[in-house]
């Protein structure tokens, strides 16, 4: 059996961690101080735990006299150095959340949705020294529907993650590994999101404007816009029917019911949840930045 080593982190992680250690002996866990459940997982199972940033020599430090066949890196928040990729006897290797070499770095199936893909994914790679440059190992495609939320594609994600990290496995033991390198000329990368890049500019193409809503909504700390000094945070829009005139503004509200409907480059939007609660929007006014306190 082979023994192994876990880097991982959040939720997607953890959930991930708890079907490998079900089938596989876990030598060590590395994680970030504020993954609590995989803390108490370690702690709970008595297995070595490393929290914090393992860069420098730290990871390396608290692993170098455990020894394992395979180290797997989960939803991981740190770049590991190459202490930590070499440790292994057989293979290192990481899930990466798209159809590598596009959306390599943070976030890519925020970004996926904001570009209006139809099409994402998971990748099994090595580490090697690059983010996310490493061969690949193993991808599973993964549809992005036209009203999944990034909430929706990463519950999809984790019903796949661990069936290709058991593939992977099943690769290693029965000596059936393929590496293939990644086509540089296909390579795209995109960098962490903050809660403040999610602001809306109603100058955008509607559909452009509902998938970077859908995108960040909620538990995501979604897509916002100003009305009145007041932050606005929207979790939902939809394509309106409702006609638009040469004479409005990008970002006017053209009506208030049922639904407030503003109008965007091209047409108009109908915003069918507004997280932000007891506003009163009132027909002819406009979001913008302009409105900011």
């Amino acid at each position: 059996m082979l023994t192994i080593g876990v880097l991982v982190s959040g939720v997607l992680g953890f959930e991930t961690l708890c079907k490998l250690a079900e089938v596989h002996p876990i030598k060590f866990i590395l994680t970030d101080s504020n993954s609590n459940t995989i803390i108490d997982f370690a702690h709970k199972h008595k297995i070595p735990l490393y929290a914090g940033n393992p860069r420098g020599g730290s990871g390396h430090n608290f692993i170098k006299k455990i020894n394992v066949d395979v180290i797997i890196s989960i939803n991981y928040l740190f770049l590991i150095e190459r202490d930590i990729f070499n440790h292994s006897n057989i293979l290192t290797f990481n899930i990466h959340g798209s159809l590598l070499p596009k959306y390599r770095g943070r976030t890519p199936h925020v970004w996926a949705i904001i570009n209006g893909e139809t099409m994402t994914g998971i990748t099994a790679h090595i580490i090697d020294n690059g983010c996310d440059t490493g061969k690949i190992i193993r991808q599973i495609k993964i549809a992005i529907g036209e009203e999944d939320t990034g909430a929706v594609i990463l519950t999809k994600y984790s019903k796949e993650y661990f069936p290709l990290i058991e593939k992977v496995l099943s690769d290693i033991i029965s000596n059936k590994i393929s590496l293939r390198e990644q086509d540089e000329s296909k390579a795209t990368i995109f960098g962490k999101r903050t809660p403040l890049d999610g602001e809306i500019n109603w100058n955008w193409n509607k559909e452009k404007i509902r998938n970077w809503i859908r995108a960040q909504a909620n538990p995501y700390p979604g897509a916002f816009t100003f009305f009145q000094g007041q932050k606005i945070i929207i979790d939902k829009a939809s394509i309106s029917k409702v006609n638009t005139f040469d004479n409005q503004k990008n970002g006017q509200i053209i009506n208030t019911s049922p639904n407030v409907v503003v109008k965007v480059r091209d047409g108009s939007l109908n915003l069918d949840v507004i997280r932000t609660q007891n506003c009163t929007f009132i027909k002819g006014n406009i979001f913008s930045n302009e409105n900011r306190k």
